[in-house]
């Protein structure tokens, strides 16, 4: 019987990949690791790689390690159906949405070899962890700030933003933006209208949160929420000062004057053509906020390479390596969360950018919406407000029926 994801659900899925036996006892002579990841940037994988061969010249027991590129859209799909499938991967990035399920489930090993694991700054540990054992190396701890084109901004007449900015300063400067220049203002990026977790950097300005603290009581209808997502309606189709459904712009191809995002992306502004900035999000009637997008590496417990697969991560998470990641992936080591230590690995950012965005970012902010079945329930949310991006569409009205929909989900 073939098991799919709407069948099984999530959660259920990694429960039957938990199952059955793993180890190296099954396994003999050198070990092909393999690790899925969802990332196929050129500069991301060679740096993997460079760590991958660094750690293949003294482990003779390991032949070779792979990293195997999954479309982001469909990610943790692929993997779960890889896992069930029987073609698991020795190792496998885990995105902060699917975090309860993978490690609540039983399907990745705990991690007793990590070096060191009370350095990891407590915030970034808390979703990887089960019964005071941690399961995935929280890879990438990473905050969402806007980069701003300062040229584009000028063009239009306007004043270059700084921290302590608000969301409405920045809603009527992308608003002038693409009044004057006909490109896009404000651009939140990987949201394009389905990407709904996305717009935690958004509503977080008014402390909205998609559910309770617990996980059992939707807040798509809480005050909070229907002011911050009516706000963010009349940007898109009053003021135009989103793009709106239907229309793409990037920011690093010069199409738009300011983009939410994390550090990942700096490297797309080697080569700009224009002056650009990084700062921490605007503040809301809430005051000042971070959010933060995370990223684990766990070793699939089925794996007959397990116990080699984990020495790997420890390679691969140590603190030298750990910083040379840190180019793209802010690491969980409080060591390394340092201006001068995120320094030498960005040098396209300068230390009060880092200082502002990341480092305060991680230390005051908060990991975008996650829940245990986030796969059914995330599908829920995107298809429940789906008429809430057209002109005129009633908010409150929207937002209720998304918590009509997922509050059993969540009651479970």
């Amino acid at each position: 019987m073939r098991i799919t994801l709407a069948a099984a659900g999530l959660a259920g899925l990694l429960v039957l990949t938990a199952c059955g036996s793993g180890g190296d006892e099954t396994a003999s002579g050198p070990a092909a690791l393999r690790m899925t990841v969802w990332t196929g940037n050129a500069e991301h994988l060679d740096l993997l790689n460079a760590i991958a061969a660094d750690y293949l010249k003294t482990h003779k027991d390991v032949a070779s390690i792979k990293f195997d590129t999954l479309p982001l859209e469909n990610y943790t799909t692929t993997l779960t159906t890889q896992m069930a499938g029987g073609n698991a991967p020795d190792l496998a990035w885990i995105l902060e949405n699917s975090a309860p399920d993978f490690v609540g489930s039983g399907a990745l090993a705990p991690l007793d070899n990590l070096v060191k694991p009370e350095e990891f700054a407590p915030a970034t540990t808390k979703l990887w962890q089960r019964d005071g054992k941690l399961y995935a190396y929280p890879f990438s701890t990473s905050p969402f700030g806007v980069f701003v084109n300062e040229d584009l901004l000028k063009q239009a007449g306007q004043k270059v933003p700084k921290a302590g900015w608000t969301w409405e300063q920045a809603v009527e400067t992308a608003a002038a933006v693409n009044a004057k220049t006909g490109k896009a203002g404000l651009v939140v990026r990987d949201f394009d209208y389905k990407g709904w977790d996305n717009l935690a950097t958004v509503w977080g300005g008014w402390g909205a949160e998609a559910w309770s603290e617990d996980g059992r009581t939707c807040g798509f209808t809480k005050p909070e929420m229907v002011e911050a997502m009516t706000f963010l309606h009349k940007a898109i189709f009053e003021k135009k000062a989103l793009p709106g459904p239907g229309t793409t712009a990037d920011f690093f191809a010069g199409e738009a004057a300011m983009t939410i995002t994390q550090i990942s992306r700096a490297s797309l502004l080697k080569d700009a053509t224009f002056t650009w900035d990084l700062i921490p999000l605007p503040t809301g009637p809430k005051g000042g906020y971070s959010v933060i997008g995370q990223a684990g590496v766990g070793v699939v417990k089925k794996s007959p390479n397990a116990a080699k697969a984990a020495d790997f991560l420890a390679f691969l998470s140590n603190p030298d390596n750990a910083g040379k990641l840190g180019q793209f992936f802010p690491p969980p080591r409080t060591p390394l969360l340092t201006a001068d230590g995120l320094g030498k690995s960005n040098p396209l950012l300068k230390p009060e950018q880092l200082q502002q965005v990341v480092i305060d970012g991680i230390a005051n902010g908060r990991v975008k919406p996650n829940h245990a079945g986030q796969a059914e329930l995330a599908q829920t949310v995107r298809a429940g407000l789906d008429p809430l991006w057209q002109p005129g569409a009633d908010v409150a009205k929207t937002l209720a029926g998304v918590c009509a929909a997922i509050q059993p989900m969540l009651a479970k």
